[in-house]
């Protein structure tokens, strides 16, 4: 039996956990803490908003087909931004805009495999890009993370194969949280070159990382095209979610490959997001700033309030740019917790079931909490509703 290419794969786990809330009424005195989601839902700064209106008034050419690798004033905008910030030579020809990040990774999966080759993901891994290498013939290897949800190069490289075409890391990462020291992405990325194949760093947070600087020295590498793909969103960083801008940076020879992907999909980049992305990049980088800020402010909350449930045996595996990733004390699955989580604690939060492979044990003891649309007070409220739980624990020595 022949199935089509969507039933390979599971229906996304974000529109599944919202059904979980039809039917259920939340008193006002505990209204739902929605921390399923990593999308901002504010929208983007007043500012921003009269650009993409002004250019829908009064840009004609904002309304048709654009270039299909992206706006030539955006990819400049991020070729020079990333120069400076990564100390490295990235050109425009090295940068095409695509219609949100999850794009970028399925036109660099395009350029990469064919059916039946392989790549390797970190687990807890990002949902959406298994759900993509489903659909598509490609074997997903799972990479299980160590200690702190840090993936190894050693344990990587067992697992390479003659058909592995790409080793793919999200850092700041989701659903973990963690930032990936600059000397395991570099391990990386020498292994991938070393076994003749690439290396995707999906870097969507990484304006909310909390270190200083350059997180990691790739771009310095004067031939760091061979090997690596860069993948970003502007929609964290500038609330343009609806609006569907990324970026893939790449050898311009991959970028051509992906220019059939792109056109055949989209055909183009939503022009008014474009226009939005680039004057956020040229103008919002104070305000920006101050959205890095309470995002660190709210990770400081989460281990500021951490020691009341880690008294009860919680764990707190990760945490970082938008997420806590945190293993639960109770005698019961992961993805029946978050359900009963809703009805009885009025929270909705994803269980780690969907992050992780269906034959691996320790999904069923994780959870991942979204903090980038709740703020000091409310993660407050979160930590009390958690701590005040009373069910069944799971036997003594039983681990994620």
């Amino acid at each position: 039996m022949h199935l089509p290419r969507t039933a390979t794969t599971f229906f996304p786990p974000v529109m599944e956990a919202r059904r979980w809330l039809e039917g259920v009424e939340f008193p006002p005195e505990r209204p739902l803490i929605n921390v399923s989601q990593a999308a901002p839902v504010d929208p983007p700064p007043k500012l921003l908003r009269q650009v993409i209106a002004e250019a829908a008034l009064n840009t004609p050419e904002a309304h048709l087909y654009g270039p299909v690798l992206g706006l030539p004033a955006l990819r400049e905008e991020v070729a020079s931004q990333w120069c400076a910030a990564y100390e490295g030579e990235i050109s425009a020809s090295n940068v095409a805009i695509t219609s949100g990040c999850n794009q970028a990774f399925c036109a660099a999966i395009s350029t990469l495999c064919a059916e039946g080759d392989e790549v390797i993901l970190p687990t807890p891994w990002y949902f959406n890009h298994k759900m993509w290498l489903d659909m598509v013939g490609v074997k997903t290897v799972p990479l299980p993370a160590g200690a702190e949800l840090l993936p190894d190069p050693g344990q990587a490289e067992a697992l390479i194969t003659d058909r592995t075409r790409a080793i793919s890391l999200v850092t700041p990462n989701n659903p973990g949280g963690v930032e990936y020291p600059a000397d395991l992405v570099h391990a990386f990325f020498e292994l991938a070159r070393r076994r003749g194949i690439a290396l995707i760093v999906d870097e969507t947070y990484r304006d909310f990382d909390a270190r200083p600087g350059a997180p990691h020295d790739l771009f310095k590498d004067p031939d760091w095209h061979d090997t690596l793909i860069q993948l970003y969103s502007f929609s964290k960083a500038y609330r343009l979610t609806g609006h569907r801008v990324g970026a893939m940076v790449a050898a311009p020879e991959r970028l051509g490959e992906a220019e059939k992907f792109l056109d055949t999909v989209t055909i183009c980049p939503n022009q008014l997001g474009q226009i939005a992305a680039l004057w956020g990049m040229k103008n919002l980088g104070q305000w920006l700033a101050g959205e890095r800020a309470e995002i660190l402010d709210r990770r400081a909350a989460i281990h500021d309030n951490m020691p009341r449930l880690s008294a009860q045996g919680w764990q707190l595996l990760g945490c970082g740019a938008y997420f806590a990733y945190m293993q639960h004390p109770f005698d019961m699955p992961s993805d029946k917790l978050a359900q009963k989580l809703v009805a009885e604690a009025g929270i909705l939060l994803l269980p780690g079931t969907m992050f992780q492979p269906a034959n691996d044990p320790s999904g069923a003891r994780q959870l991942r909490i979204a903090f980038a649309n709740v703020n000091r007070a409310e993660i407050g409220d979160l930590f009390d509703r958690l701590e005040a739980l009373r069910w069944p624990l799971a036997p003594a020595g039983v681990n994620a």
